[in-house]
């Protein structure tokens, strides 16, 4: 196999990348950034790559997916809830959806990976299971079979 040069991942890949970006994305600025970090990483790893595994195109999504990811997971803002509609009389709720929340969260990041993405790109970013098999290059049983696990997974961690 001939080694792919970074510059020609660069030029074949940049505008889907970036296209994808932007329509996960509010602002452009947020996407151009992003598919900056995506080619980083992609120059990084480039002497790991082996095309017998995937298609450049398949890991160079799966790079930009796990970054979307990342992205989301550590800038994740919470916008405060209106006085009008918090209602005081009942603190119980609150402090159990937030224990809830929090039980959720430690439950998804204990997931393995894979399974954590399937999840992540079903229910946060709304894909469907033939989209996520599409976009990370496995079968779409596999998906079904990875999100099944995952499920279970979960309601094991959440009891």
């Amino acid at each position: 196999m001939t080694q792919t040069r970074p510059e020609e991942l660069y030029t074949a890949y940049r505008s889907r990348v970036l296209g994808y970006l932007q329509g996960k994305l509010e602002h452009r600025e947020d996407a151009e950034d992003l598919c900056e970090a995506v080619f980083e990483k992609v120059c990084r790893a480039l002497p790991e790559f082996d095309g017998k595994h995937a298609s450049a195109m398949t890991w160079i999504f799966t790079i930009t997916r796990n970054t979307l990811t990342d992205y989301y997971r550590t800038r994740r803002q919470f916008a405060p809830l209106p006085e009008e509609l918090a209602d005081p009389a009942e603190p119980d709720a609150r402090l159990i959806a937030e224990e809830t929340l929090e039980t959720l969260a430690a439950a998804l990041a204990a997931l393995p990976e894979p399974l954590r993405d399937v999840i992540v790109l079903r229910y946060y970013d709304g894909y469907a299971m033939t989209e996520i098999a599409r976009m990370t290059g496995i079968s779409y049983g596999m998906v079904k079979v990875r999100h099944k696990k995952a499920l279970e997974q979960l309601r094991r961690s959440m009891k």
